[in-house]
């Protein structure tokens, strides 16, 4: 019996990592053929949600377009090389979600909004739309640079690296301004609901 598992060229996976470092949209596109099922597969088991599985896959590849040029053969195969960038993303992915669920089960034992949603009356829903206006409106006090940190980590789900790199700033300082920005923004809210 033949063996029907397709054959895994991996010096033609790294001539198009080349090619793709030059800018090379066809070698890309291949690229992706070749890769997108096995990354989708790879950030699923680890997100377990086919949605977010997605967005990584596109996460990824767009990294692999920006860092191609950067891959050396001598490190691993491409393909490994891809599922280690789709498992950084999915984590990432995965601790942003972590981190937004604490920052709203923080920011609602902080305003005292702990309450469960399904038993609120149309009062405790205006109380709720109110308490949060009243956040959005703290967070407009910050510092601009405390604000978009925080934002950047919060609401984008990038993580503290992340946000360093996409503002160009140490990863000291994003970490001290996100700090500082976190405990603004509970002073301003907790002067707010006195």
């Amino acid at each position: 019996m033949e063996d029907s598992s397709p054959v895994v060229d991996i010096a033609a996976e790294v001539e198009l990592l080349r090619r793709i470092g030059q800018g090379d949209r066809n070698c890309f596109a291949q690229l992706y053929d070749r890769f997108s099922s096995a990354i989708v597969s790879a950030a699923y088991q680890i997100l377990n949600n086919h949605q977010a599985a997605e967005d990584v896959l596109q996460e990824v590849f767009l990294q692999v377009w920006e860092k191609a040029a950067l891959y050396d053969p001598a490190r691993g195969k491409p393909l490994t090389w891809a599922i280690t960038l789709t498992r950084n993303k999915a984590i990432d992915r995965l601790r942003a979600t972590q981190r937004r669920g604490r920052l709203q089960d923080t920011l609602e034992r902080e305003s005292g909004t702990s309450d469960q949603f399904d038993t609120r009356d149309s009062y405790d829903a205006v109380d709720l739309k109110e308490k949060g206006k009243l956040v959005g409106e703290a967070l407009g006090k910050l510092v601009p640079e405390q604000r978009v940190a925080l934002e950047l980590a919060f609401y984008s789900g990038m993580t503290q690296s992340e946000i360093a790199e996409h503002l160009k700033e140490p990863l000291g300082t994003v970490k001290a301004r996100i700090r500082r920005g976190m405990l603004r923004l509970k002073s301003l809210l907790d002067s707010e609901l006195r």
